[in-house]
Formats: C-alpha cells, structure tokens, sequence
C-alpha cells in the first residue's frame, strides 16, 4: 500500500497544506464543518483542481485521472445506485473495468461475507437500515482492491451504538487489509478510537498532526 504525501497543495479552500501519510496508516482528518477535511479528499482522489503537488510512493500523480489513481471512495451520503440491488452496486466498479464476471461474482461474494451482509444481497438501498447502507458502500468502495481508502464522515449518520460497532470493525478490517486510508471527521472521540494519527484541520489549514 502506498505513502501519500502532499507539498504545497492550495486550491480555494486549502492553503499551503502539507502531509504526509504513511504506508497502511489510518489518518483521520478532524475539523469543524467546512475546515476543509473532504477537499483535501477530493485533492486526494483528483476530483478538484489544486497547486502544488500529490505523491503516492515518491511518485506524483497530479497528472493522473481519479479512476486511475486507485482510489477507493465511501462518499458521506454513500451514493448507492437506488435502483439497483446490494449485490449489484457492490460489484459496478468492477463491471465498469470490464472485469470478467466468474472474478466478479467471486470478489463480490467475498466482500459480502467481510462485511456480514450476505443475506442483504438481493435488497435495495431504501430496504437497508443506516448501518447496512454504510457496510453495502464500503464493500462497494473495496470491490476494485483499491490502493487507498478515502472516508468522508463515514459514521456521522448513524446512531451511537451502530456507529461504535462499525468503527471497530473498520479499525479491524484496515488492519486486515493493510490498507491506506484517510477518513474525515469533526467527533474527536472517534478519530482517537481508530487513528494511527490524527491531523486537524481548521480554517483550510492544518494546524496540527500527532
């Protein structure tokens, strides 16, 4: 899995941000409501325009497109197609990569089981309760083994008891993995329950990491 570092990226919101992420580290990014957290996501994954400079391994990928940054993305209202069922929203970046499906079918079941929703395979979204939305996008954003794992507040909608069972789980499942990530957050009892480190974010800046 790779490092991510970033030299001197500014953009509208951010300014003159630097960070450095380390080789299958969870690094949360804890700030207030508009400090800044999902753009540097979206600096991230590509999806804004930035100055300055994005490195996965050394290496800069300003200049690469986000679909071929290996990204994997769990957005915070979790973008689940409606109309499709579990199984097929979990599998659909694999179809767009034109995966054969033996290999699909075999990725999918496999996800399905690490996040315990087997049974929910053949259920729409607006058939799930929160925290089986949230396990169905995550399976979804893990499908195409991504390099790096981005999470945009990714328990903010869930009640209490759900919320601290998925955190433990993510904590679980990153270790497992080995997998980059970098999740979003404004509830500090959250980010000092799964962070290897913690970066604040204020005002477009960051302010401090440790």
């Amino acid at each position: 899995m790779p490092t991510i570092e970033l030299v001197a990226v500014s953009n509208y919101i951010c300014r003159d941000l630097n960070l450095a992420v380390g080789d299958g580290e969870l690094m949360v990014l804890l700030g207030p409501t508009g400090a800044g957290k999902t753009t540097i996501l979206n600096v991230v994954a590509g999806l804004i325009e930035y100055d300055g400079s994005v490195f996965f391994d050394g290496s800069p990928v300003d200049q690469i497109p986000p679909h071929h940054r290996g990204i994997g993305y769990l957005f915070q209202d979790l973008a689940l197609f409606p109309h499709l069922d579990v199984r097929t929203n979990v599998a659909y970046g694999l179809k767009v990569r034109k995966h054969n499906n033996g290999l699909i079918d075999e990725r999918v079941n496999e996800l399905l089981d690490v996040m315990k929703i087997e049974h929910l395979a053949h259920r729409y979204p607006r058939d799930l309760s929160g925290g089986e939305r949230q396990r169905a996008a995550l399976a979804r954003a893990l499908a195409p083994s991504p390099r790096i794992l981005l999470l945009d507040e990714p328990f903010s909608n869930l009640d209490f008891r759900t919320a601290k069972l998925l955190r433990t789980e993510l904590r679980g499942l990153q270790k497992k993995l080995d997998i980059t990530m970098i999740s979003v957050t404004h509830n500090q009892r959250e980010a000092e329950e799964i962070a290897d480190h913690i970066a604040v974010i204020h005002d477009g800046s960051i302010e401090q990491v440790g």
